[in-house]
């Protein structure tokens, strides 16, 4: 009896394919952006698209993307994360681009592979680096950080209901010996979580502890605002994310060109700092068939707009 094969698992699934190449609005000689590479599923679409003469730059501070590098005289990618997106260009001699996507968070592959630390699937150390060449990882922050400083974390970044008790509670613990692994955390948590939903409140512990790790928020704000710089008039900016945080950036950002509820204005009231025009006034979410065929699609939002 020959021994079943098993099934290659995918390095990521590309949430909102079809739908964010189609609001792209490719040129065929354009310059276009891809600020999460990854597997390269979003990537591969945008070169199908473009002509002899068109770019794509793709960037991705994970060093396991770059092993999906796309053989392509049209193609660069970064080994990078996207704060610098402006520097990194121009080093390679791009001004200008025509259009810019980022599809937010993690890769399926990350949360896959156990030994990365940012599922609590498995136990493994806690890591959590998309990039790493970073010294601070997860291990790190549960280690060092002042209760205060952890409340804060767990409170903005995750919503955790008792952040200022868990926080006391992770001090009061590695007093007594370090946590090192997912185990021993969730061992930890397990004693604060709500028992209807345990799994739930993990999860809302790990995205604080991720969130943090990689600065995602305040690099998705440098993103953004490099973006307005290098961005060509009538460019698009295609923006996927996957939790209320970063949507609110982006809706903030496109509709005010700031990342609070309001714009800035000049003396005379004019609006200063706008600068993108949503192209959907609501967000894209995935059709109830994507989500049956990958479930980790079911959070995701998406906002387009145009450079003006």
């Amino acid at each position: 009896m020959k021994q079943e094969e098993k099934k290659e698992i995918p390095y990521h699934i590309p949430v909102l394919l079809s739908e964010a190449i189609q609001l792209l609005e490719i040129k065929e000689d354009g310059v276009y952006v891809d600020v999460t590479f990854g597997g390269g599923g979003h990537s591969k679409e945008i070169l199908k698209k473009l002509g002899s003469k068109g770019r794509l730059i793709a960037f991705d501070r994970d060093a396991d993307a770059q092993k999906n590098k796309i053989s392509d005289e049209r193609f660069v990618l970064v080994h990078s994360s996207f704060k610098s997106i402006k520097q990194e260009l121009a080093q390679i001699g791009v001004e200008r681009i025509n259009g810019l996507l980022a599809d937010l968070g993690v890769s399926s592959h990350q949360f896959d592979k156990a030994v990365r630390g940012f599922s609590f699937r498995f136990d493994a150390e806690l890591d959590m680096r998309m990039d790493g060449r970073e010294k601070k990882s997860a291990k790190h922050i549960i280690n060092q950080y002042q209760a205060k400083h952890l409340q804060e974390m767990f409170s903005q970044y995750g919503e955790v209901h008792n952040a200022r008790t868990l926080a006391h509670a992770i001090v009061e613990e590695r007093q007594k010996e370090r946590i090192e692994t997912i185990q021993q955390f969730l061992k930890l948590l397990k004693r604060y979580a709500d028992k209807k939903d345990e799994k739930g409140y993990y999860a809302k512990v790990f995205q604080a502890l991720r969130i943090e790790v990689n600065e995602e928020l305040q690099q998705l704000k440098e993103l953004l605002m490099q973006c307005n710089q290098v961005m060509e008039n009538g460019g698009r900016l295609v923006v996927i994310s996957y939790h209320s945080l970063e949507d609110k950036i982006v809706k903030n950002f496109i509709n005010n060109g700031t990342f609070s509820n309001e714009p800035e204005k000049d003396i005379y009231g004019n609006i200063t700092t706008k600068h993108f025009t949503a192209i959907t006034k609501k967000p894209i979410e995935p059709a109830a068939e994507e989500i049956e065929n990958n479930p980790r699609a079911r959070s995701a939002r998406m906002r387009v707009a145009k450079k003006d």
